[in-house]
């Protein structure tokens, strides 16, 4: 059996850790910061934590209807979406993560894009 990401980089902690890194990045975000004004940010940073630990194979898992629920109504659009990829590569890359990692838990995010995106772009 192969080791996960989740597991090369440490599990949990070194997860929590680039979640909390990638967080003072959008809430510095002028394009997607305003998205997370009057969140219960220490509970979103556990959800996302562990939706993280999961594209890394760790223990969680998230369903595609878990996520709409979650994001329905906030008006995502693509390019909120692209963004959001944008500061979760550049993290990933500050937390030392290789280049082949990053790309792989960005097609893992692709991958939901049609999940989380409910408006087009004007």
């Amino acid at each position: 059996m192969s080791e996960t990401l989740y597991q090369h980089y440490g599990g949990f902690g070194t997860v929590s850790r680039i979640v909390i890194r990638l967080y003072d990045h959008i809430l510095d975000d002028n394009d997607i910061g305003p998205f997370f004004e009057d969140v219960d940010m220490p509970r979103l940073i556990d959800h996302q934590t562990k939706f993280v630990a999961s594209l890394m194979g760790g223990p969680a898992a998230f369903t595609d209807a878990h996520l709409r629920g979650a994001h329905r109504g906030l008006g995502i659009h693509n390019s909120h979406f692209d963004r959001l990829k944008e500061l979760v590569a550049q993290t990933l890359e500050e937390s030392g993560i290789a280049p082949d990692h990053v790309a792989e838990l960005l097609e893992g995010i692709e991958a939901r894009r049609q999940v989380l995106v409910e408006a087009e772009d004007a």
